[in-house]
C-alpha cells in the first residue's frame, strides 16, 4: 500500500486522503494500486456506507498522473514497450471504471488543482457521485498541452457535457473555475474552502443516513456566494465554433470571431499538438455513443499508440523536463495532419480477447 494514500473508517464513512503535496497529489502507480485495493475492500464493507476522497493540502486535489514518470520510463525503454507504463494505464483506467460503478455514495472534495487523472478519480456515476468545488478549484483536461489526449474516461464525461462544452475543454485544455465546473456538469455543489473544517467535523460526528444529502444541506447557505459562470456567457459561441467537423475548421471559425474569448481560445490551441488535437476530436466524436467501459478500452488502445508515436514524450520534455516551452510537434502544422495518421490511433493493438481491459462490462 502507498504511504501517499491514507485511509480510515469513521462514522460509517470511508475517508481517503491523497498525500503527495509536493507533486500536487499526482498519481503514481503505487497510489493507483492503493486506491484500487481500498475501494475493492470497501465495496461490501459493512461499516462503510459512503466514500469521501480529498487532498491533504489546499493547493490540490490531484493534478493528474505522474507525467515525469511517463517520461523517465518512456525514454529509458523502447517506446510503448515498458511494462511499467502498460501497468500504469491499465490499472488507472480499471480504477476509473471501479469508481464509476462504485455501489455506494462517492464524494470528492475538489479543492485546489484537479486535472487529468484527478478528474478520473472524481467522476463517479451520476447515481452515486457528489463533487464539491471551492473558490480554489482549478479544473482542466489539459492533455493536448503535452501531446496526449483527455483520457481517464474523458471520452465519456466530456461528451456528456451540454452542447460542445466538452469538445472545447478537450481541445483547448483551458482551466476552469468552480462556477464553470458546475455549469458544465463536471461538479455538483459549491462550498467555500473556509467551511471545509466544519464539513469534516460534521462528517465525522454528525448523524446521517445519506451523506450526500447531509453535505448538500450543509452547503446550501453558501450557494449564493458562487460567482456567475463565464462559460455560460460563452456557451452559444462555443457551440458555434466547436460544432465544426475538423480542428482546422474550428480554428478558422475562432479566427473570424473578434471576441476576447475566441482570441484567447485560439491562442491556446495554437500551442497544442496539431496531431493530438485532431485525435482528440475524433476520440470525443466516437465517445458520444460509447459506454464507460468501451470508452476506457478505446483510450487504452490510444495511449499505446501515443507513446509509440512519441508526441507525448516531446510534450513532457518541453513542459516538465527542459521547461523550454518549445515542443517540436510532429507534424508541426494542422495542414500536415492526415486523416490516416489520426485513424491509426484507433487501430486495434490486441485481439478483443487479449485487451488489457477486456473484463470491463
Amino acid at each position: 500500500m502507498s504511504n501517499l494514500v491514507h485511509t480510515r473508517i469513521h462514522n460509517r464513512i470511508g475517508f481517503i486522503t491523497l498525500d503527495r503535496p509536493k507533486a500536487l497529489n499526482s498519481l503514481s502507480l503505487a497510489m493507483i494500486r492503493s486506491l484500487t485495493q481500498t475501494l475493492l475492500d470497501w465495496k461490501s464493507h459493512p461499516d462503510v456506507s459512503a466514500v469521501f476522497i480529498y487532498g491533504s493540502h489546499e493547493r490540490a486535489f490531484c493534478a493528474g498522473g505522474d507525467i515525469r514518470f511517463f517520461y523517465d520510463v518512456g525514454t529509458a525503454t523502447p517506446l510503448g514497450d515498458s511494462a511499467l507504463l502498460e501497468d500504469f494505464f491499465t490499472e488507472e483506467y480499471a480504477l476509473n471504471y471501479l469508481i464509476h460503478h462504485f455501489p455506494k455514495p462517492y464524494v470528492s472534495l475538489l479543492n485546489g488543482v484537479i486535472m487529468g487523472g484527478g478528474m478520473g478519480i472524481a467522476q463517479a456515476s451520476p447515481q452515486n457521485r457528489l463533487r464539491i468545488v471551492t473558490e480554489r478549484t482549478k479544473m482542466a483536461m489539459p492533455e493536448v498541452n503535452i501531446g496526449l489526449f483527455p483520457d481517464v474516461g474523458g471520452s465519456y464525461f466530456l461528451t456528456r457535457c451540454n452542447g460542445q462544452l466538452g469538445t472545447y475543454l478537450g481541445l483547448s485544455g483551458d482551466i476552469i473555475t468552480a462556477a464553470d465546473a458546475i455549469y458544465t456538469d463536471l461538479a455538483d455543489i459549491y462550498l467555500p474552502s473556509a467551511q471545509i473544517p466544519a464539513l469534516m467535523a460534521l462528517l465525522e460526528h454528525g448523524d446521517h443516513t445519506d451523506v450526500r444529502s447531509l453535505i448538500r444541506d450543509f452547503a446550501q447557505p453558501f450557494a449564493s456566494q458562487l460567482p456567475a459562470s463565464q462559460l455560460a456567457s460563452q456557451h452559444e459561441s462555443i457551440n458555434q465554433h466547436f460544432s465544426h467537423a475538423t480542428v482546422a475548421a474550428i480554428m478558422t471559425s475562432l479566427q473570424q470571431d473578434a471576441s476576447p474569448f475566441a482570441a484567447q481560445t485560439l491562442k491556446s490551441m495554437q500551442t497544442r499538438s496539431p496531431l493530438l488535437m485532431c485525435v482528440t476530436l475524433e476520440q470525443l466524436r466516437r465517445g458520444k455513443t460509447l459506454a464507460v467501459a468501451d470508452c476506457l478500452r478505446m483510450e487504452r488502445t490510444m495511449v499505446r499508440h501515443c507513446f509509440k508515436h512519441g508526441e507525448v514524450l516531446e510534450g513532457i520534455r518541453a513542459l516538465v523536463v527542459d521547461k523550454d516551452g518549445q515542443p517540436h510537434w510532429s507534424p508541426a502544422s494542422l495542414a500536415d495532419v492526415s486523416d490516416e495518421s489520426v485513424q491509426e490511433f484507433f487501430a486495434p493493438v490486441w485481439p478483443d480477447y487479449a485487451h488489457p481491459l477486456r473484463e470491463l462490462l
